[in-house]
């Protein structure tokens, strides 16, 4: 069956990091991980302690900790560069929050990572109710220098899980840290987790929706992981929440990137949780199983990015 996705130049159906990289820079990039030691305004105590429950350190399951952002980097670019040669990178600051800090300890780090020799871009992680004006005025200078994208962690539209995960701000203080940014033209990547506890297949489409009328520049998806020693490990000791399966899951997945705009970039559609924590679903680890499964599921029911994103959503915004 001929690919009807326009965004593709193999039998994805989406619209991956990959084109998106390729299509854009004529190679690929590829990420290396950072890890500033920060904190979290719902760590630390400004709006709350013990993070959202399934939070492990900050989710910064690969980086290097306690060493330089050069040092780290270089680490990184010795990985990717042992299989894929000389390639440019982009530095991804994911551990924790990272807008988190005096503006001018953002600046140094930030700065550092741009004067690396192989750094074609900035990606950094943090939270949508830690954009103050001083940082977006500095997130808008970085813009200016490389392709810069914020990742912000919506998870969910539902306020009654947003307050079970403990995320620490609302739906509507999430919108004001996106649009921020928006207003600034700087990229967005968005955060989705499908099979949070008590959360239905359709208010995880229902999300999805709300998400494809904010027209993000890329979405992030995946599956609740269980880490161990995480408040969610502790929950699920003692009710043993139901799971999502693989099935489950990838059928889940389908319905959402049919309802996400074409144009936006999937730039994750699993997830990587640590593998020696990792308590459930064990089927998140064979990554190979899952992508392929969404890719036939997507296939047999016709289905790719964007074919229910009507017009009428195009032409309007969430608020």
């Amino acid at each position: 069956m001929k690919n009807p996705f326009e965004y593709s130049f193999d039998n994805k159906r989406y619209h991956t990091l990959n084109y998106y990289y390729k299509t854009r820079y004529g190679k690929k990039l590829y990420k290396a991980v950072i890890d500033c030691s920060m904190t979290c305004p719902n760590i630390d105590g400004r709006c709350g302690y013990g993070g959202c429950i399934f939070c492990d350190g900050g989710s910064g399951y690969f980086t290097q900790k306690n060493i330089s952002v050069t040092k780290q980097l270089e680490l990184e670019y010795k990985r990717i560069s042992v299989k894929n040669g000389d390639v440019p990178i982009v530095a991804y600051f994911q551990a924790n929050t990272n807008t988190y800090a005096p503006v001018e300890n953002l600046r140094e780090i930030y700065n550092e990572a741009l004067h690396f020799p192989h750094t074609a871009g900035l990606s950094i992680a943090t939270r949508a109710d830690c954009l103050p004006d001083d940082v977006i005025d500095l997130l808008c200078d970085v813009n200016k220098k490389t392709e810069l994208t914020v990742e912000l962690g919506m998870q969910t539209v539902h306020e009654n899980t947003i307050n079970y995960i403990n995320r620490g701000y609302t739906h509507k203080d999430f919108l004001k840290g996106y649009y921020k940014l928006k207003e600034k033209n700087i990229r967005v990547c968005l955060h989705i987790i499908n099979g949070l506890p008590d959360e239905t297949e359709e208010m995880m489409i229902e999300t999805a929706r709300h998400c494809a009328l904010l027209h993000p520049d890329g979405v992030k998806l995946q599956m609740l992981h269980i880490i161990n020693g995480t408040a969610l490990a502790e929950i699920y000791e003692k009710s043993h929440f139901p799971l999502l399966s693989r099935e489950e899951y990838i059928h889940i997945i389908t319905q959402q990137l049919a309802v996400l705009p074409p144009e936006t970039v999937i730039e994750r559609i699993t997830g990587d949780g640590d593998k020696s924590k990792l308590i459930a679903p064990l089927w998140t680890m064979n990554k190979i199983a899952v992508l392929g499964g969404i890719d036939k599921t997507l296939c047999e029911n016709d289905l790719w990015q964007g074919k229910y994103y009507s017009r009428y959503e195009r032409k309007h915004n969430y608020e």
